[in-house]
């Protein structure tokens, strides 16, 4: 019995030992190289194997799968279909150093191949840089303006993202889109939109917890937890605030940061011991820890000493404590007084002077208040967001107290903040009025 194969493809198969998933692998493989049409690549199933092996076909298969074969065994399609030659002129013999230099050469296209699946680290650095440069000058920026970067630095994030299989590129990647939506939900925020806002610091939590870089998470936490007690929350707001600091690789900032937006629910709650004890962790000395996000990147994620006591001074109003409220917010107002102008930010200077003056609207200290008022009339309309206006709102209603009532001076100061509030930005797009007004009444 004649037990030669019946094509030169059998043979050339047989001298490889292989089975049919070892053709399809290479199959498949040559055809992704060759061919190069993704899913519309030419396959082969296992009956198919078997016919071509046995010669039982009537032509040849596609253009596109000869080409593939031809590629595969270095001979003609027409050549692999037919008997294989007679044992005075035998199949070519399977070569090792041919196949050893086959699977060289598409170890290095495919190396080549995983290589463009990456972006440049240049590219990478500018996009951290970028991110890191927007919220370090978050201050001298309009909401609007921090809207329209921050959102654009997210896209290009994501868009290089989806070009990098790279694990640790795809991790920096996270992190920065994080960190773009963390400062579009304080644009939100500044400009009145307290559910966008909360959308965006979720989000922000999310690219943190997937990234596994917990001081996002802990940042977002603190969006969040102020957005609670500014939309009428603060037990859930506090409980946010504690959920967050609890979070491991944290630095100083951070917890100092976390602590002052407990105080504040707390304070939104009248549970003045709470915000007391909170106010007290705030200021204590830290373990000299750091993180990336709060030290490193600082800027709006991080949290000076003006903020600090600016944060501080509001919880003391919230309780009605006018003293201790004066003294945080004239240490507010120096610490930024000290910086030079262009590091000055216009929210901790109004954000300042106006607790200041509702502290002593407190003591009944009328002229004392006006006079505090001046820093709040030169922040500009783009730059008048929702935590100051909230605090004009605040002086609004402590001016309507009777002992105030019929007071020209105190006419004067609701007048004037009635048109200070009228032309911030937010007002005049129609954009968060509803949020403030809330907060008035």
């Amino acid at each position: 019995m004649d037990e030669r194969p019946r094509t030169l493809l059998k043979a050339l198969v047989a001298q490889r030992h292989w089975r049919y998933s070892d053709f399809l692998a290479h199959f498949t493989r040559i055809a992704e190289k060759v061919v190069k049409k993704g899913t519309a690549n030419p396959t082969i199933f296992e009956a198919q194997f078997r016919r071509w092996t046995a010669g039982a076909i009537r032509t040849l298969p596609s253009p596109d799968a000869c080409r593939v074969l031809e590629e595969m065994f270095g001979v003609s399609a027409a050549a692999l279909f037919q008997g294989p030659p007679s044992p005075e002129s035998p199949a070519p013999v399977f070569s090792l150093k041919d196949e050893i230099d086959m699977t060289a050469r598409d170890a290095s296209s495919e190396a080549g191949a995983a290589a463009s699946a990456s972006i440049s680290d240049t590219t990478l650095d500018q996009l951290r840089d970028d991110v890191a440069e927007l919220a370090r000058r978050y201050h001298s920026f309009s909401a609007f303006e921090v809207l329209q970067t921050a959102r654009r630095l997210r896209e290009e994030a994501e868009q290089h993202r989806d070009r990098t299989q790279v694990p640790a590129q795809q991790q920096h990647l996270l992190i920065i889109a994080g960190q773009a939506c963390a400062l579009l939900s304080a644009a939100a925020f500044d400009l009145g939109s307290l559910d966008g806002a909360t959308r965006l610091a979720r989000a922000s939590a999310l690219y943190g917890e997937t990234a596994r870089f917990t001081p996002l998470r802990a940042f977002a936490g603190g969006a969040l937890a102020y957005i609670a007690y500014f939309s009428g929350r603060p037990a859930e707001a506090a409980q946010i605030a504690q959920r967050a600091q609890m979070l491991t690789g944290l630095g100083d900032v951070a917890h100092r940061r976390l602590a002052a937006i407990e105080a504040r629910a707390h304070g939104h709650r009248g549970d003045a011991a709470s915000a007391q004890q909170a106010i007290d962790v705030s200021h204590r000395e830290g373990r000299g820890e750091t993180d990336d996000l709060h030290e490193g990147v600082a800027g709006e994620f991080g949290f000076p000493g003006e903020r600090l006591a600016m944060s501080n001074a509001s919880t003391c109003l919230l309780l009605g404590d006018g003293e201790q409220a004066e003294a945080a917010a004239r240490t507010a107002l120096e610490l930024v007084t000290s910086k030079p102008e262009a590091l000055r930010s216009a929210h901790v200077v109004g954000g300042a002077a106006a607790d200041l003056a509702a502290a002593r609207l407190l003591s009944s200290d009328l002229d004392g208040a006006a006079e505090a008022l001046e820093p709040v009339w030169t922040v500009p309309g783009e730059q008048r967001a929702t935590g100051l206006l909230t605090r004009i709102a605040r002086i609004r209603r402590a001016l309507t107290d009777e002992c105030f009532r019929r007071t020209p001076l105190a006419d004067e100061i609701g007048d004037r903040l009635e048109h200070f509030s009228r032309l911030a930005a937010q007002h005049q797009l129609g954009a968060g009025a509803g949020a403030v007004a809330a907060l008035e009444g």
